[in-house]
């Protein structure tokens, strides 16, 4: 299993309200700070790539799995 330190500040900084998941809603948040035009839907879509246990959020094991195989 990969180490999640290395994504742990990352997915803090995504993760607005701190409690340990990253929504869809908070995904397509930082994507409009960042200045992209990401709809709520393309958020979902993203976060279903990630989304290993199917509940539509992420969680830093799946967003650390994610990165590490590249994705990132």
């Amino acid at each position: 299993m990969p180490d999640t330190n290395e994504y742990a500040t990352t997915f803090a900084f995504v993760d607005a309200n701190s409690d340990g998941r990253i929504s869809a809603e908070e995904y397509a948040d930082l994507m409009h700070r960042l200045g992209d035009t990401c709809t709520e839907d393309q958020a979902r879509k993203a976060i279903e790539v990630m989304d290993q246990d199917g509940d539509g959020l992420i969680t830093l094991e799946e967003f650390t799995a994610y990165m590490s195989d590249g994705n990132g």
